[in-house]
C-alpha cells in the first residue's frame, strides 16, 4: 500500500503566515462497509484511516472532531462513487485547500479449492485513496488490491523432469475508474491467468494437485502481468491502472519487482484494436 502520512510541498507558498503545517492523523481504526459485488450493502470490515489536510491558520483547533463527525455519517458503502461525493464534504467541513484520505482494510472472498471443492475465506488487503482540492470538482479516487498467487520461478528448467518449481508473487493492482471496480472481479481476473491461486485451506488432494501443476506447467510472473494488463486495458470503465508484481523466490532473501501502468500519452495503451 502507499506510504501513509504524505504531505504537500509547502516551499512554494507566497504567504508563510496563511497556512498551518499540514495536519492529519494516521491509522485510526474505524468500522466501514466496503463495496462488494457479492454483498450489495457492502462487506463489513475495519479500516485503518489516515488523513492529511491543508487548512487555514484561522481554522479552529478542534478540526479533528469535525473530520470524525463527517466520517461517522459516511461510513457505509465506501466505494468510488461515495468517496468522490464524500470528499466534497470533507473539504468543505475542514475548510481545506487540499486533502488526502486513505482507507486500508482487509476484504474477505469466499473461494472453492480446485479439487475437493471445499469452501474457504481468503483475505485480500485493499485500499481506497481519495484526493481533492475543491468543493467544485470531484476528487480522484484510487482503489488498490493485493492479490497473492503462485508463478514459475524464472530459474526453473522446463526441459528437466524436476526442473520446474514455483514462487510466491504478490500483484498490487491499482485502478481509477468511472464506477466501482469490485475486488471480487479483480481477484477473478488474476486467478484466470496465474499458475496457481492462493487459498487459506487445502485438502490433501488439493495440495497434490497444485504441487503437480507447479512442477508440470510454466507461467512466469512476466507473462501473468502482461495478461492481466491486457484485460485491464480492454475495460473502458477503467481510466487508469497500474500493476506492481513482487516475486519472492525460495533461493534468495529479497524480492524482484515488475511494474506496468496505463500510459497517459496513449489512452488505450495495451488495448488490441481488433477487440
Amino acid at each position: 500500500m502507499e506510504p501513509k502520512g504524505e504531505v504537500w510541498n509547502m516551499t512554494d507558498r507566497k504567504d508563510d503566515g496563511r497556512f498551518l503545517v499540514d495536519v492529519g492523523l494516521r491509522d485510526m481504526p474505524f468500522p466501514i462497509h466496503a463495496v462488494s459485488r457479492v454483498t450489495p450493502d457492502g462487506q463489513a470490515t475495519v479500516a485503518d484511516i489516515s488523513i492529511n489536510a491543508r487548512i487555514m491558520q484561522t481554522f479552529e483547533a478542534r478540526w479533528i472532531d469535525r473530520f470524525i463527525h463527517v466520517l461517522h455519517s459516511h461510513r457505509d458503502n465506501i466505494g468510488t462513487k461515495s468517496l468522490r461525493h464524500n470528499l466534497i464534504d470533507y473539504v468543505a467541513e475542514l475548510e481545506a485547500t487540499a486533502i488526502k484520505i486513505d482507507f486500508d482494510y482487509p476484504f474477505f472472498i469466499e473461494k472453492q479449492t480446485p479439487v475437493s471443492g471445499e469452501t474457504c475465506l481468503v483475505r485480500y488487503l485493499c485500499q481506497y485513496s481519495a484526493k481533492g482540492h475543491s468543493t467544485e470538482e470531484p476528487g480522484v479516487v484510487t482503489f488498490k488490491i493485493q492479490v497473492p498467487c503462485i508463478t514459475t520461478y524464472p530459474a526453473s528448467n522446463a526441459t528437466s523432469p524436476t526442473g520446474l518449481f514455483g514462487q510466491l508473487s504478490m500483484l498490487d493492482i491499482s485502478v481509477q475508474s468511472h464506477n466501482d471496480v469490485y475486488p471480487e472481479d479483480l481477484v477473478d481476473l488474476v486467478d484466470r491467468h496465474v499458475l496457481a491461486s492462493v487459498y487459506s485451506f487445502l485438502s490433501e488432494d488439493d495440495q497434490r494437485f497444485i504441487i503437480e501443476k507447479v512442477h508440470s506447467e510454466e507461467k512466469t510472473s512476466v507473462v501473468v502481468v502482461d495478461e492481466v494488463r491486457k484485460e485491464l486495458a480492454r475495460d473502458r470503465n477503467i481510466e487508469w491502472y497500474s500493476i506492481d508484481c513482487s516475486n519472492y523466490g525460495m533461493l534468495h532473501s529479497y524480492s524482484t519487482v515488475i511494474r506496468t501502468e496505463k500510459s497517459a500519452w496513449v489512452p488505450f495503451s495495451g488495448f488490441d484494436d481488433h477487440l
